[in-house]
């Protein structure tokens, strides 16, 4: 990115001098997720947690660490029954068990913007006060991306359509689907992320069962909204929607942003599908991160997970600055994101409805 001298923007010196227009800015809903943990200074740049495996479970794939009953024939509830009985007299053979641990590497991450002494001492505007206002912007964006890239990585999969893999997707969200991916969470013992809304006496409001959180883009609203048995929020019987929500259908709470961007003409070809594509071509792909409690966790440095601008201003002469004539702002943070339990939420791939 290339510093910022007074010649770069131009200057509205006669001409009426307005406001200074709104920008967009981040829609924040992965980042204030998960379990928050503060790793320690000076004690390592890979954080591992470690858990237990229940008896009868096997580290094998995200289901088989979550269930007491694999995959097997007969009465496997009567197997365990059995494999418990004691004969008398006879010392039953010891069990062991199993750890599973999963580490992630934390990362450092920066951004920086530099401008000219001409800028700080004559231009109109406040540049530097507008930098350090976005660099909080771009810390909140970049934190967002961080959560979205390691929870799209889960290894939980489901496609939407007939499809098995992201190039094959060809289908929309669909209730039978939902379901689908409820039956494995429970499967898997994933508790449920939020609270039973109880009913009132209001007319026109409903009682909203404790559930999964969903997140998704902003465009799949019109899809989740046609969803047989949706209900906004506005007909929430009590409580109050989480922000960014747009209502629940069965388990499942949906929490939308414009910046959880699709793959784009990742999915099969558009055909007959009738479903969204950028190019024409392939469909457009929009992953939903479907959220169990406790599934994964956000890891900073303790001591350094807060914002603190750097601020250099023009003036401050180095071997690198003789004359003084550069100046900064921007700031640098750590940050990792891990998935604790692939069981314990979900990721699915689907379209969306060309409108």
């Amino acid at each position: 990115m290339a510093m910022q001298n007074y010649a770069l923007t131009p200057g509205r010196i006669n001409r009426y001098k307005g406001q200074i227009l709104a920008h967009a800015v981040p829609t924040e809903v992965l980042g204030k997720t998960g379990r928050q943990v503060p790793m320690p200074k000076n004690q390592s740049d890979t954080y591992v947690a470690r858990r237990w495996l229940p008896y009868g479970a096997t580290a094998v794939d995200a289901n088989t660490i979550n269930r007491f009953f694999q995959n097997g024939p007969g009465d496997r509830g009567q197997a365990v029954v059995q494999a418990h009985q004691v004969q008398e007299g006879v010392t039953p053979a010891p069990d062991s068990i199993a750890p599973q641990d999963i580490s992630v590497v934390i990362q450092q991450y920066g951004c920086l913007y530099g401008f000219s002494d001409k800028t700080y001492n004559l231009y109109e505007d406040d540049i530097p006060k507008e930098m350090i206002g976005q660099i909080g912007e771009r810390v909140s964006l970049v934190n967002e991306m961080i959560a979205y890239g390691a929870l799209r990585a889960c290894t939980n999969q489901y496609f939407g359509g007939a499809g098995t893999s992201v190039a094959t997707v060809n289908g929309g969200v669909a209730l039978p689907f939902l379901r689908k991916i409820q039956k494995g969470l429970q499967a898997n013992h994933a508790g449920m992320v939020n609270k039973m809304l109880r009913a009132s006496p209001d007319y026109g409001t409903d009682a909203v069962s404790e559930g999964y959180t969903v997140y998704c883009h902003t465009d799949m609203e019109p899809d989740i909204r046609d969803l047989p048995g949706f209900t906004p929020t506005e007909r929430y019987a009590s409580g109050k929607p989480m922000p960014n929500e747009v209502g629940k259908v069965e388990r499942f709470r949906f929490i939308t942003s414009p910046d959880l961007p699709s793959l784009q003409d990742a999915g099969a070809a558009v055909g007959a599908t009738g479903l969204a594509s950028t190019s024409g071509t392939n469909i457009d792909v929009y992953p939903m991160i479907v959220a169990g409690q406790d599934a994964w966790s956000q890891i900073a440095v303790r001591g350094l997970s807060s914002l603190d601008p750097v601020f250099l201003p023009p003036g401050e002469k180095s071997k690198s600055d003789p004359l003084g004539q550069r100046g900064y702002a921007g700031t640098t943070w750590w940050k990792a994101v891990m998935v604790e339990n692939q069981g314990w939420m979900a990721v699915a791939f689907v379209g969306v409805k060309a409108l």
